[in-house]
C-alpha cells in the first residue's frame, strides 16, 4: 500500500509539475489549493522549484507561496500560529495538512502518544483520534502502525517521508554516514565469525579423521598382538594406545611418530629401553617393544598415544 502510495505521489506530482510550468501569477492559485488538497499528494518541493511558483514572492498572491511551503514543511500546529498571514484552508486542506503533521511527528519518536496527538490535531477523544489514524493515515498507506489502546498510543512502525526542510540535508548525510559506517563494521563482524566458524569446522574434520585412524591402529593391534599382558592377572588394565615396533608401516610411524607413550612404572627400566624416568613416569621418545618391556618386568597401567 506505501509503496502505491509513493508511486501514485510521482505520477501526480508530474502532472501538477508539468502544469505549473506553463501557468503564471493568479492562474498558480487554483493550481496551488488542487495541490494541497490532492489526497495522493504529500510532498510539494518540486512545485516550489519552479520559477513561475518562486516568482510569486512578494506579489498580491505571496501568501500562496508561503501556504505551499507551509505544505512542504509545516504542520497544523504552524498554521495555526500564521493564520492571519494565510489564507484560509478549505476543508480537504485541513484534513491534507493534519495528515502530514502526523508525518512530522513520526519522524520524531516512533511510539506517538494520545494525548500528544490530540493536543497537534485538535481533536477532543480517543475515538476521534483512532478513526482519524485508522481512515485517514493507515488506509491512506501513508503510515504503517498499531493502535495501542493500554498504552494509549500509537506505535509506528512506517511513514512516508516528507519534503527536506532547509538546513535538514547535511543532519541527513551525516545520519547515512553513521549507518554506513555502522554497517561496515556489523558486516566485519560477521566475516569474522564465519571465518572462525570455518576453522573450527575443518579443526573437527581433522579431529574426527585422528579418532577414526587410531581406531584403525587400535585395531590392527588388536589383530597381531592379542595376547599382550600388562598386569600380574594378565588382563590389559587401563591400556588406551600403543605404539609396537614392526606393526606399523613407515607412513603410519610418520603420522604417529609425534605422539609419546606415558607408562607409570616401578622405575625398573633404563635407558636399553628407549625411555627417559623423570618423577616415577617413564616419557617413551623411540619406538616400544612390550616384549622387552615386560621382560624387565615393568607394570605398565596407561598408555598414551
Amino acid at each position: 500500500m506505501a509503496f502505491e502510495t509513493e508511486m501514485g505521489a510521482e505520477q501526480v506530482i508530474e502532472q501538477f509539475v508539468k502544469r505549473a510550468s506553463d501557468l503564471k501569477g493568479s492562474s498558480l492559485v487554483g493550481l496551488i489549493i488542487e495541490a494541497t488538497s490532492h489526497s495522493s499528494l504529500f510532498a510539494f518541493s518540486e512545485i516550489l522549484d519552479i520559477p513561475s511558483v518562486l516568482e510569486l514572492h512578494g506579489t498580491e498572491y505571496s501568501e500562496y507561496i508561503d501556504l505551499l511551503r507551509l505544505f512542504a514543511h509545516g504542520t497544523w500546529r504552524d498554521y495555526k500560529s500564521n493564520a492571519g498571514f494565510l489564507p484560509e484552508l478549505v476543508p480537504d486542506q485541513v484534513l491534507k495538512l493534519k495528515q502530514l503533521s502526523i508525518l512530522t511527528l513520526a519522524e520524531e519518536n516512533k511510539d506517538l502518544s494520545y494525548y500528544q496527538l490530540m493536543q497537534e490535531l485538535d481533536i477532543s477523544n480517543v475515538r476521534e483520534l483512532e478513526d482519524f489514524l485508522i481512515n485517514e493515515c493507515i488506509n491512506a498507506g501513508i503510515v504503517r502502525g498499531k493502535l495501542n489502546q493500554l498504552q494509549k498510543c500509537f506505535e509506528v512502525q512506517f511513514a512516508v517521508g516528507r519534503d527536506l526542510r532547509p538546513g535538514q540535508l547535511a543532519s541527513l548525510i551525516q545520519t547515512l554516514s553513521n549507518w554506513l559506517s555502522a554497517s561496515d563494521k556489523i558486516v566485519l563482524m560477521i566475516k569474522e565469525k564465519i571465518d572462525w566458524v570455518d576453522k573450527m569446522t575443518e579443526l573437527n574434520k581433522k579431529h574426527q579423521n585422528e579418532v577414526k585412524e587410531m581406531i584403525e591402529v587400535s585395531k590392527k593391534i588388536d589383530q597381531q598382538l592379542p595376547s599382550i599382558e600388562t598386569e600380574p592377572s594378565g588382563e590389559m588394565g587401563e591400556i588406551d594406545m600403543l605404539y609396537i615396533a614392526g606393526l606399523l608401516t613407515s607412513g603410519e610411524y610418520g603420522a604417529h611418530m609425534k605422539r609419546e607413550a606415558i607408562i607409570s612404572t616401578e622405575m625398573r627400566c633404563g635407558d636399553p629401553f628407549g625411555v627417559t624416568c623423570v618423577g616415577g613416569q617413564i616419557f617413551v621418545h623411540l619406538t616400544l617393544d612390550f616384549r622387552k618391556l615386560s621382560s624387565a618386568g615393568i607394570k605398565a597401567h596407561r598408555f598414551f598415544i
